[in-house]
C-alpha cells in the first residue's frame, strides 16, 4: 500500500509540476517530488533490495557468496579506487568496503559492514531537493535487472564528516553486477570517484 501511495504521489507531483508556472510553487513541488521518490527508494530497498529476481531459499543454499568474495578480495582490497560491495537482497546490506572508499567517505569497515546502504548514506536532511538515494537505488535496480554495469551521471550526494555534519560531495558512480558461475546475481559493486573539486571549479 505504501508503495502504491508513493507512486501515486510521484505521478501527481509530476503532473502538477508540468502545469505550474509560479517559481515558488515549482520549488515546493520539486521538493515534494524528491521526498516521494526518496521514500519509494527507501521502501523498495528495504523490502526487495535491488534484485528483480531475488534468490529463492534453495538457490541461496547452492551459492556460496564467501567463495566469490574471496576471488575478488585481492583486487578489491588493493585497488586505488573506492569500492563498496553490496548484497542485492532486501536492505541492500553493505558486504565490504575497501580502505580507499573508507577514506573518501569518512567511515570505517567495522562500523558499516552488515548495515543497510541507505542507513549509512542517507540524503542530506537539510537539502530538500536531494536525490542521491533515489538515483542510486534506480541505478542499482537497473544493474540487477539488466545484468550490465551502469554509469550514473555525476551525482551530488552529501556525506557526513567525522563530526556527523553533512558536507557537499559530488561523485561519478559506476555500479556493476557480480555473478556466480551460473549467472546468478550475487553482489553489486559500487565504484565512485570524488569529483567535487571539478564540479566546483
Amino acid at each position: 500500500m505504501k508503495q502504491f501511495i508513493c507512486e501515486q504521489n510521484i505521478a501527481h507531483f509530476q503532473k502538477l509540476l508540468g502545469e505550474a508556472t509560479d517559481a515558488t510553487v515549482q520549488r515546493t513541488l520539486h521538493s515534494l517530488l524528491a521526498s516521494a521518490k526518496r521514500e519509494l527508494a527507501m521502501l523498495g530497498s528495504s523490502v526487495s533490495g535491488a534484485d528483480a529476481l531475488p534468490f529463492d531459499h534453495r538457490r541461496r543454499q547452492l551459492v556460496d557468496p564467501s567463495t566469490i568474495r574471496q576471488q575478488l578480495r585481492s583486487e578489491f582490497d588493493h585497488s586505488p579506487h573506492p569500492y563498496m560491495l553490496l548484497d542485492p537482497g532486501p536492505g541492500l546490506q553493505i558486504v565490504d568496503i575497501n580502505d580507499v572508499y573508507a577514506a573518501a567517505t569518512f567511515i570505517s569497515r567495522d562500523d558499516v559492514v552488515g548495515k543497510s546502504l541507505f542507513e549509512i548514506f542517507p540524503d542530506n536532511p537539510d537539502d530538500p531537493l536531494a536525490d542521491g538515494v533515489s538515483n542510486l537505488y534506480a541505478s542499482l535496480k537497473t544493474v540487477a535487472t539488466t545484468g550490465q554495469p551502469h554509469a550514473m551521471a555525476v551525482q551530488r550526494y552529501d556525506i557526513r564528516d567525522p563530526s556527523g555534519r553533512f558536507i557537499e560531495r559530488h561523485w561519478q558512480p559506476i555500479n556493476t553486477p557480480i555473478h556466480d558461475n551460473e549467472g546468478h546475481l550475487v553482489f553489486l559493486l559500487h565504484h565512485v570517484e570524488d569529483v567535487t573539486g571539478q564540479v566546483r571549479s
